[in-house]
């Protein structure tokens, strides 16, 4: 067999780690240096060729389907390996894949942002935290519970806002509302955040209500481009986690809104996934997980900066946390693994868990980082000297 040839060949190669291979229960094969990290359990030959042509998108689809099998707990091993020999993987496989990704528009963001972030509540509130935060957390020590973390990340990022009481300020794709709930009991500050999902919209707008903050923390269901529209002007930008859903290509029209929105003088604080080298999105989490997503890479965006006179004031790598905050995630996925099978079905199970197990080896592993950038519009001149201020407890 001419493929089970050259994926035998190519993975002799690997230098770093070692993986057994078991070819559907007729041969084990050892590839690497040292104790194997996992077992691929390979259950159907035609798998190879697609790995082969395919790379990510091969595996992945062979992984949801049940051809191909690790164990749960350590997958995140098996990626390991390939990032650990990235040059290597990235040389032998997936050179004759035809891949079309999916275009990232103002007409279709609606549809790809709904397609993962409209999966309903009640999956989510199985292994988010108590604030539906589904972003990077913030981990004092590695022993803080989640929950603990994702508040600590809203007032950190609050605080790098530097919001001041009577201030308005809009949070770029707000997610289920926490972050423009908690400005407005902690400082007083008014909040408009936009989300295109409508389960979050219908969430955040309760949660305000419940927490007595509705005057103050205002939702609207709509593109962030339409903030345009109104003409109205902020002393604040804020957005967590959306410049990826952006799409490559797209950063000036994000960047386009931000200045059109902030007042001179203003600060906006951006909180994204970077990578250090541009490249594409894996085509597996192009098509199944994030359509049209893209990560930008951190010199991408200060690139830009100047060219709207925005002044970067601070740049803070949180990579580490978001590790910790995704490995928790996956726990919790797994430990919630009966009522999400009563909801979905084995692929979708096998699809996030790959999809998480990733992440969490992309962080550790691999090339991404979790970048919040601060900026100013223009030179501001009575912002705090050192970052004493960042590391001073809430007030409530």
């Amino acid at each position: 067999m001419i493929s089970k040839t050259v994926f035998d060949q190519a993975l002799k190669r690997l230098q770093v780690g070692a993986i057994e291979v078991d070819y559907w229960g007729e041969q084990k094969k050892t590839y690497g240096h040292g104790k194997a990290y996992t077992t691929l359990k390979i259950n159907d030959p035609k798998v190879l060729s697609e790995i082969l042509r395919r790379s990510d998108l091969g595996f992945g689809e062979a992984y949801m389907d049940g051809r191909v099998e690790v164990p749960d707990k350590e997958l995140v091993k098996l990626i390991k390996i390939t990032n650990d020999n990235a040059a290597i993987i990235n040389s032998s496989f997936g050179k004759r894949m035809n891949y079309r990704y999916q275009t990232n528009a103002k007409k279709h963001q609606k549809r790809q942002i709904q397609s993962h972030y409209d999966l309903g509540n009640d999956f989510y509130k199985l292994w988010l935290d108590d604030t539906m935060t589904y972003t990077c957390a913030y981990y004092k020590t590695p022993k803080d519970s989640l929950e603990q973390a994702q508040r600590q990340k809203i007032d950190h990022v609050l605080r790098k806002l530097q919001l001041k009481k009577g201030q308005e300020f809009v949070d770029i794709g707000c997610g289920w509302g926490h972050l423009v709930v908690r400005a407005a009991k902690l400082y007083g500050a008014k909040g408009l955040g936009v989300t295109l999902s409508r389960e979050q919209y219908e969430f955040a707008k309760k949660l305000a209500k419940s927490q007595g903050v509705a005057h103050l923390a205002k939702f609207e269901n709509i593109n962030y481009q339409d903030l345009l529209k109104s003409k109205k002007t902020y002393d604040r930008v804020i957005s967590v986690g959306i410049l990826e859903h952006v799409g490559a290509g797209n950063h000036r029209q994000y960047f386009d809104v931000v200045n059109a929105l902030l007042n001179p003088g203003g600060v906006s604080v951006l909180h994204s996934i970077t990578q250090q080298i541009e490249d594409k999105m894996p085509a597996w989490i192009d098509k199944y997980v994030f359509p049209g997503g893209y990560i930008p890479s951190l010199r991408e965006i200060i690139w830009l900066l100047p060219e709207y006179g925005f002044r970067t004031i601070d740049v803070e790598n949180l990579r580490p946390h978001y590790a910790l905050t995704l490995r928790e995630w996956l726990n919790r996925f797994e430990k919630h693994l009966p009522e999400i099978s009563e909801m979905y079905d084995e692929k979708f199970v096998r699809m996030w868990r790959l999809y998480l197990a990733g992440s969490i080896s992309a962080f550790e592993d691999g090339g991404n980082d979790l970048s919040q950038i601060v900026f100013t519009k223009g030179i501001v001149k009575d912002l705090p000297l050192t970052r004493e201020f960042l590391y001073k407890s809430s007030k409530k």
